[in-house]
């Protein structure tokens, strides 16, 4: 079993503060500064532009991608590091309609973040060839893929509620409809066991700012099953992901395999602290993680709704049904959540009504558990956050 005392103590946590919002943005790996400070000077100071050959920066985002790739279940050599995670959907959405000329219905569902939906938007405005954006509730997905789907892109956990797909089900569902399957693992890489190999998944994206504690800003990744490796199209097709980019030549021929997924220049200074995070995920396993998750948030939900009857649970009470986060609906939501803050429990808020905690065990234990159920409960029986001060919203919520 991981010792999770000991990586607790790898990761900086401010003195009277319970993080709970690692679901948003992780915190800072101990090792962090230190290595982007090897890299800024021994790598960037030393060695200059010659640090692309010297230090291996070119093959950076396949090397961190792999490392990746274990904690998603993917097969090594298919994951590649880099751009955002906006882009990276971008890119898994476009090759994947291509596949499908005769199809032009994407089908998601409410409970996909925003961006997604934004990125399929534009997406279809950009091709101009009748595309539909489908967007049905989460309960609604698996009878909505019909043949007409072309692609199912599905956030595998529901960012508000803590809900959690059925990947394999679900993409068992759309292959025998004929679709294709772009899955959004920014609420699940680091926080579920996820297996994109045994599930067949098509194309998968992901973010490593939350449970993968990359930083702010950290590259995202992205996921191209073997069998489609050399066939999907890149319709962003950047310099690094031509076969040859210092041939130079003038028109664009993609790379091998995942490398064709490459954009742009690799943030090295991003992925050296990525990589120091993912040396703390070396100690442990995604089972841990999982058993340890559940209970965490079942030590949560039994805590909270005992204390706060004001509070109603908006996670699934299925533990095989949630992700590794609580949310809680309460109509004060966004002031209760400041006034948690102010005591030094972190969560966030998601509109119109959700107040939300995510649990990363690598860094929360049962005390931290029961001492924010504790001061959750003060604010909510004495009121605590009806004050204007903690209902004028803030741009970040």
């Amino acid at each position: 079993m991981t010792d999770f005392a000991r990586t607790k103590s790898l990761f900086h946590l401010p003195e009277g503060v319970i993080y709970l919002d690692g679901n948003s943005l992780g915190p800072l790996p101990k090792a962090a500064p230190g290595q982007m400070q090897t890299v800024m000077q021994d790598e960037w100071g030393e060695m200059l532009i010659t640090g692309w050959n010297k230090a291996g920066w070119m093959e950076q985002p396949t090397r961190v991608g792999d490392r990746i790739a274990r904690l998603i279940g993917a097969e090594p050599g298919h994951v590649v590091m880099g751009d955002t995670l906006s882009i990276k959907v971008y890119q898994a959405l476009a090759s994947a309609l291509e596949m499908r000329p005769d199809r032009k219905v994407i089908l998601s569902d409410s409970g996909n973040f925003p961006s997604d939906l934004y990125m399929a938007e534009g997406l279809i405005g950009s091709l101009g060839r009748g595309h539909e954006l489908r967007v049905v509730t989460p309960e609604e997905v698996e009878a909505n893929i019909t043949e007409e789907v072309a692609i199912t892109l599905i956030t595998e956990v529901d960012y508000r509620t803590g809900r959690l797909h059925d990947m394999k089900a679900l993409t068992a569902k759309a292959h025998a409809m004929g679709a294709i399957t772009v899955w959004d693992l920014a609420h699940t890489a680091g926080a579920t066991p996820v297996d994109v190999s045994g599930a067949n998944a098509d194309f998968a994206v992901g973010c490593t700012y939350k449970y993968l504690n990359g930083g702010p800003g950290a590259p995202a990744f992205i996921y191209v099953a073997p069998r489609h490796a050399d066939a999907a199209r890149p319709a962003l097709s950047g310099w690094l992901g031509h076969d040859a980019p210092f041939a130079f030549e003038q028109s664009y021929r993609p790379g091998a395999g995942i490398e064709r997924m490459r954009v742009g220049t690799p943030p090295v200074l991003a992925m050296a602290a990525l990589d120091s995070a993912l040396d703390i995920w070396d100690m442990t396993t995604m089972e841990d993680i999982r058993a340890r998750s559940l209970d965490l948030t079942q030590l949560f939900i039994d805590e909270v709704e005992r204390r706060c009857p004001d509070l109603d649970l908006a996670t699934p009470r299925a533990p095989e049904r949630r992700g590794s986060q609580v949310s809680f609906r309460f109509a004060e939501g966004y002031a209760a959540m400041q006034a948690l803050i102010a005591r030094g429990v972190i969560g966030d808020f998601r509109a119109p009504d959700i107040m939300r905690f995510g649990f990363t065990p690598l860094y929360i234990d049962e005390g931290d558990v029961i001492a924010a159920a504790e001061i959750l409960e003060d604010i909510m029986q004495n009121r605590l956050w009806d004050t204007p001060e903690y209902k004028a919203r803030a741009r970040v919520t």
